[in-house]
This record gives structure tokens, C-alpha cells and sequence, in this order.
């Protein structure tokens, strides 16, 4: 009773409503950006085949220019969300939309689109429209000046565990020893005035390397105390933005730094406003009632065991995640890859001896074919994308078998798959894939060509 009671305490909501209006114009920015990169027809449009995430086969790509209707909605859906007009409804419909563009390819998987995915669910739930926002002012009975903590909590939380687990999972070797993936993508920085020289140091790899794991870990704690935070703040801003301008990153710091706002005390808003001149005692709602919810408690409780285990469930697997990539999704592994890869197959008839070679080119796009190089899931459903077609052509029961390479982190190619398994034999799940090779230890070498990084 003494949690539940803690998680209802009212708190100001301008906080809240100031992040709603951050995250709505990340959500529009997000949006819009499908349509001035042409990424709408590149993603969705010219591929033939879409590789799917385990259970989902049927999400399919609108025909014609249904998905540009899509984008286009997801726009006006931020566009409220920003506004606060229809907030619920807006929220709601740019988190279904937004799940279901991304669940159609697994080749366009970033964890920032997961992040967004599990803001939108909480946010949801949450009256964030009370508090500038047009529908406040369409239906002043709308207005609220407070809303409970635990809406403010589960935010900084969903935020938190972003870095929690980011920094946990840089706590390896190749992070803290070799420097990698940092000292390849900073060389290629290298022409930058002023900054160049100083990247391509190797000492500034591991500082930064060291220095990256350090603030993952340490800056929820810094940015929840008070003394603190202004610092941590401060530290925030500049490592995001130097991040964003590095590295090819999207939107992914703009949302960790408007998510590290909900840090600061929850009427830092109408404090700002007011020394501004913006705001006054006047403009502030009373403060509406906040009602005694207990399931909130077992909800939110449910909610983050998840958020909790799913980041660790890679140790139910052997190996190194980032090269199995066994678990790896949705655990927050931030910016801790580079991984190229290199993939061939080989159908053979069983009956008559017939042998075929194929490259994935002739079934997917370039960017498909290299994000799929080094994944094994994707592997294996390439694999069975090219047995279905070679059935299709009259081919009597044809295995399918891979020559797949890969480089982790500036690591010479080595085999990643065992190419004496017909992979159209084997079926993709969440159990452990023992055709996947283990990684074997070997000098170090730098690639030449990029591939694939995290995030």
C-alpha cells in the first residue's frame, strides 16, 4: 500500500507535457524523414522479398501508395501529439503505424525504433494532454496541473534502462581493450578540422571507449540527484550531440536527451516560463484530483520485469551475442558493433546431383543483402527465400547451403556458419542454432569496408 500510495502522489505535470511536445516533434522529424529520403520506396516499395520477425510473416507493405498514406498519417498522428490535439487517439495511432512499418522488414531493426515503440506504449496511458495542449483549451475541464508519479517514474525509467543496460553491455573486450568499434569509426572522422588529428589518435579511441561506458552507467545516477544534475545534464547534451555528430545515428540522441529532461524536478517548465516573462501564477490549472489506482502498481511492475529480462536472456545462449546475434535485439546494445559480413549460397538437387550457385543480390536489395550478411536469422530465411523459388522452378526438394563470412569489430573474415547444414532444413525459433560457428580468437585487422553497425 505505501508503494501504491508513492506511485499516486500527484506531481506537476509540466514536465511532462513540455516532453510530450519534445517527442511529438521527434516523432514528426522521424516521419517526415521517410519522405525527403526517399527511404518510403527504397524500404518498402522495390524489394521483392521482406525478411520477418519470428511469428510475424504476415505483416506485409501496403500496395501502391499505401505506404505513403502510411507515413503520411504517421505524420499528422505526431503532428497531434505535439499539439496535444486528440492526444490519446494521436499517441495511439503513431504507436500502432510506427510497429507495424518496422515489422515488415526485420533488415530496418535500430534500437532507437524499439525505444520509441515502448515510449509511445507508455504514453498511451498517460494524460499528457493536460497541460498546453489543445485539447486542454477545446475542453478546459481537459486542464490539469498534476498528474501521479508514477507516470513521471516509468518515463525515467524506460529511459534509464536504455543506459543501464548500454553501459553493462560495453563492460567486454573488445569496448574496453582493443577500443573497437570506436577506433574505426573514429579514423574515418579524421578529416574534421581541428577534431581529425585528435580522432585518429588510438588514445583517444580507448578514452572514449572508457569514457562512453563510464557516463552509461553513471549519468541516471548523477542526473537523480539534485547537486548533480546540472552537471550530468550538461555532460548529457555534449556527449549526445558530439555522438550525433560523428556518427550516422538518426534521431536516437535527440530522444535520449529529451528523455533525460524528465529528470530535472517536475515544474522546471513553469520555472523557466516564468523568469522568461512567459508565465504566470495565473496561468497555472488547479490542481486536479489524482484517483487511487492499485493494479498501476502490479501493471508497471509486469511492465519492467519484462524490460528487465529480455536484455539478459542472450546468456540463455553460448557464445558471443554480437557475433551469434542470439538475444541480441531489443537488450540495448547501443553503438557496440561493427560487423561486416559476406554470404554465398549453394542449392543442390538431391536426386540428380545438380548443383547451383546464387547470390542473395539476385533475391534482395544491396542493403538488404549487407544487413543480412551477418546475421544468421536473416541467413536462414534467405536460405528458405531461395529454396521456395527453386521449388518453384522445378526443383525436387532442394538444400540449400551457405557460405557465410563475417568480421567483428576490425577482425579478419572467418566462417559464421557451418556450410555442411542445408539451412532449408532448419526452422527459425527462439532455441539455440548450433550451425552457427563459434567465433575463434585471431590477430587483429582492420576491414575495409563498412557493413553494419549498431545502433
Amino acid at each position: 500500500m505505501a508503494t501504491d500510495a508513492r506511485l499516486q502522489r500527484p506531481v506537476d505535470i509540466a514536465s511532462l507535457a513540455a516532453f510530450r511536445v519534445a517527442f511529438g516533434a521527434l516523432l514528426l522529424g522521424a516521419a517526415l524523414r521517410y519522405f525527403a529520403h526517399g527511404w518510403i520506396a527504397e524500404y518498402f516499395l522495390i524489394p521483392r522479398h521482406f525478411f520477418k520477425y519470428w511469428g510475424l510473416t504476415w505483416v506485409q507493405p501496403w500496395p501502391g501508395v499505401g505506404m505513403y498514406l502510411h507515413f503520411g498519417l504517421m505524420a499528422l498522428c505526431a503532428l497531434g501529439v505535439l499539439l496535444g490535439y486528440r492526444y490519446r487517439l494521436c499517441i495511439v495511432g503513431y504507436g500502432l503505424l510506427f510497429v507495424y512499418a518496422h515489422l515488415i522488414d526485420k533488415t530496418n531493426y535500430l534500437n532507437h525504433y524499439y525505444l520509441v515503440t515502448c515510449v509511445c506504449g507508455l504514453m498511451a496511458w498517460m494524460p499528457l494532454a493536460g497541460a498546453w495542449s489543445l485539447d486542454a483549451q477545446r475542453d478546459p475541464r481537459r486542464a490539469r496541473a498534476s498528474v501521479p508519479s508514477w507516470m513521471l517514474w516509468a518515463l525515467r525509467a524506460q529511459f534509464g534502462l536504455v543506459y543501464l543496460f548500454g553501459g553493462i553491455a560495453k563492460l567486454n573486450g573488445d569496448w574496453l581493450w582493443r577500443a573497437q568499434p570506436l577506433s574505426l569509426w573514429l579514423a574515418r572522422n579524421s578529416d574534421l578540422p581541428l577534431l581529425g588529428p585528435w580522432l585518429a589518435r588510438p588514445s583517444t579511441a580507448f578514452v572514449m571507449s572508457w569514457g562512453g561506458a563510464l557516463f552509461d552507467l553513471s549519468v541516471v545516477p548523477l542526473l537523480s540527484w539534485r547537486r548533480t544534475r546540472p552537471f550530468a545534464f550538461a555532460a548529457l547534451l555534449g556527449f549526445h550531440l558530439l555522438t550525433a555528430r560523428l556518427f550516422a545515428i538518426g534521431l536516437f540522441p535527440y530522444f535520449m536527451i529529451a528523455g533525460a529532461s524528465l529528470f530535472f524536478a517536475p515544474d522546471w517548465p513553469r520555472k523557466l516560463l516564468a523568469r522568461l516573462g512567459r508565465m504566470s501564477r495565473a496561468d497555472v490549472p488547479s490542481p486536479g484530483v489524482v484517483s487511487h489506482c492499485g493494479p498501476a502498481t502490479w501493471l508497471l511492475a509486469a511492465y519492467f520485469a519484462v524490460q528487465l529480462l529480455v536484455p539478459l536472456r542472450h546468456w540463455l545462449y553460448p557464445g558471443e551475442p554480437c557475433w551469434s546475434e542470439q538475444g541480441f535485439r531489443y537488450s540495448w546494445n547501443v553503438m557496440l558493433m561493427e560487423k561486416n559480413g559476406s554470404v554465398d549460397f549453394r542449392v543442390r538437387e538431391p536426386r540428380s546431383g545438380r548443383q547451383f550457385l546464387v547470390s542473395p543480390r539476385d533475391y534482395f536489395t544491396a542493403y538488404q543483402t549487407a544487413m543480412m550478411s551477418g546475421q544468421p536469422d536473416m541467413v536462414l530465411e534467405a536460405a528458405h527465400v531461395i529454396a521456395a523459388d527453386f521449388r518453384a522452378r522445378g526443383v525436387v526438394e532442394p538444400a540449400v547451403y551457405a557460405d557465410a563470412f563475417a568480421s567483428l569489430n576490425g577482425r579478419p573474415m572467418q566462417r559464421l556458419l557451418d556450410p555442411r547444414v542445408d539451412l532449408a532444413r532448419e526452422a527459425d525459433g527462439l532455441s539455440n542454432k548450433p550451425w552457427i560457428l563459434p567465433m575463434t580468437a585471431q590477430p587483429e585487422a582492420r576491414v575495409a569496408s563498412f557493413a553494419r553497425s549498431t545502433p
